[in-house]
C-alpha cells in the first residue's frame, strides 16, 4: 500500500528539478486536507536531496513555500 508520504515524494520527485506548493500537491493528489500535504513536505524538507523555502509554484505561480528535488 501506498503512504501519502510515498505519494507526495513521488509526485515532487516527478516534477524535479520545479518546485511546487503544498496547496498544488493536496490539489492534484487528492487529499482532503492541505495541512496532510504540509505535513508530509515538511517531514521530506531536508532529507534526500528535498528543500522546501519561500519561492515560486511550477503550477500555480504564486510566491509561496514551496518543495523540490534537487
Amino acid at each position: 500500500m501506498t503512504t501519502v508520504l510515498d505519494q507526495v515524494r513521488a509526485f515532487v520527485g516527478r516534477l524535479a528539478p520545479e518546485a511546487v506548493c503544498d496547496d498544488c500537491i493536496a490539489e492534484r493528489l487528492g487529499l482532503s486536507v492541505r495541512q496532510h500535504a504540509n505535513h508530509k513536505t515538511r517531514e521530506l524538507a531536508g532529507s534526500g536531496g528535498f528543500l522546501r523555502a519561500k519561492g515560486p509554484c511550477s503550477l500555480c505561480g504564486e510566491t509561496k513555500l514551496v518543495i523540490a528535488r534537487s
